[in-house]
């Protein structure tokens, strides 16, 4: 057994939460001691397994401020980050001994966190260099965040393993750390299976009470495009929307009086971008007359999501160039057609014209692939099969779990043999 202790900025929704969760659950399975360190858990914004004592989560540092005049948002979050490390570095492993410390996102805290007793490896999972995600501003922008990107750097050269979602970050990260003499393993996050098919048994066994209801009342015939993702301009919804919007053009006016979208996403009140942007999607649903055909939904909960999946036809996606993105695996796993923007992580995933279409990122484009889709039962369905056994073959849960624990094992090992 080797001992886990996960340290994760903000155990919130998303798709690098999910991530570590499924990591987290993949290790346990696998016999090992797993617990998680965090700077915020609100248990009404989470992933089902953070709250319901699947493990243990400790919160330190919440109490420091996530913002300064509402700006330094990098500086808040790493120096929040690098509490949290000397907690686990210095409180913690007092009394509680780890074998391997896994952290993501942020890697301020690594140099801290290999002062720990024990001197525990450091895996270290880059879903995304940092300093790429805030790369626009002027020049006092770049001069604040010119120490938080060396640092960042800097820092992840100091871990034992470093590890990133798709060959497409991998790419990214070797462009953007170029002093870095790394070559990080590509471990692609994967879906936990088991949930989705003991979902699927309680559906196949009318178990109705036991299951989320639908959180949307269509009519019986609606044929519904599903676009799932957190309210962030970067996500690009406005996409689906006008996409949606522009299908009407393709279609014969029967088909189109049962089209129907939902856009369900991950909503934080603390995040104003979340707010703007739900606000936003609101006013172009009205501007477009789209208030019947239309529902926006926020933060739907893991069994009303699945819920969703289910009774979806197709599941859209719009950012570009996304790290890796795991919502287009769980539409493939639900057997449903996915419809993206032709690059990043989705070109590693979705194989065009077998499991959906990868597409330019214009509203023209996805609604003619939307049209092929709801014109074609037997092209949705195929799609839907090929789809489902993509993910069985090239995303499954096991190989995940397996390639993780290897991982782990490989480290631990190295661990007692320099300790022997």
């Amino acid at each position: 057994m080797v001992r886990v202790l996960f340290l994760h900025p903000d155990l919130g929704i998303g798709g690098a939460e999910r991530l570590v969760v499924d990591a987290a659950l993949a290790l346990k399975l696998r016999g090992h001691d797993v617990s998680f360190l965090t700077n915020h858990h609100d248990p009404s914004h989470c992933f089902k397994e953070t709250v319901d004592g699947s493990f243990q989560v400790r919160v330190v540092g919440d109490w420091l401020p996530r913002k300064i005049f509402g700006r330094f948002y990098a500086f808040c979050a790493y120096f929040r980050m690098l509490y949290a490390a000397f907690f686990a570095s210095f409180y913690l492993s007092s009394r509680e001994q780890y074998d391997v410390i896994f952290c993501d996102q942020i890697s301020i805290g690594i140099p801290v966190l290999r002062l720990a007793r024990g001197r525990p490896k450091i895996v270290f999972y880059c879903h995304f260099p940092d300093q790429l995600l805030s790369a626009e501003g002027g020049c006092l922008k770049r001069l604040y965040r010119a120490p938080i990107n060396f640092m960042e750097e800097f820092t992840i050269g100091m871990s034992d393993v470093t590890l990133v979602n798709s060959k497409f970050t991998l790419r990214v990260f070797q462009e953007t750390f170029r002093r870095l003499n790394v070559v990080p393993e590509v471990l692609y996050p994967s879906l936990n299976t088991k949930y989705f098919d003991d979902m699927q048994k309680k559906i196949l066994a009318n178990e109705a009470g036991s299951l989320a209801s639908l959180p949307v009342n269509f009519p019986g015939n609606s044929f519904v495009f599903l676009d799932i993702n957190r309210y962030e301009r970067k996500k690009n919804h406005p996409l689906a929307l006008k996409a949606f919007c522009q299908l009407g053009k393709n279609l014969s006016a029967s088909d189109w009086k049962r089209c129907r979208l939902i856009v369900a996403g991950g909503y934080d009140t603390r995040v104003v971008e979340n707010v703007e942007h739900y606000n936003e999607l609101s006013d172009l649903v009205k501007d477009n007359g789209l208030q019947d055909n239309v529902v926006l939904l926020r933060s739907p909960s893991d069994d009303e999501k699945f819920m969703l999946l289910h009774t979806s036809h197709c599941l859209l996606y719009t950012p570009a160039n996304e790290h890796f993105g795991i919502v287009p695996l769980e539409g493939m796993y639900m057997s449903k057609p996915v419809i993206a923007v032709n690059s990043g992580g989705p070109t590693e995933t979705i194989v065009h014209n077998s499991t959906g279409y990868l597409c330019d990122p214009k509203e023209e484009s996805f609604s003619s692939a939307m049209a092929n889709i709801i014109k074609d039962d037997r092209l949705r369905e195929r799609m839907g099969v090929m789809g489902h056994k993509r993910v069985q073959q090239k995303f499954s849960f096991e190989a995940f779990a397996q390639k993780l624990d290897d991982i782990v094992i490989d480290l631990t090992k190295n661990l007692k043999n320099k300790n022997e």
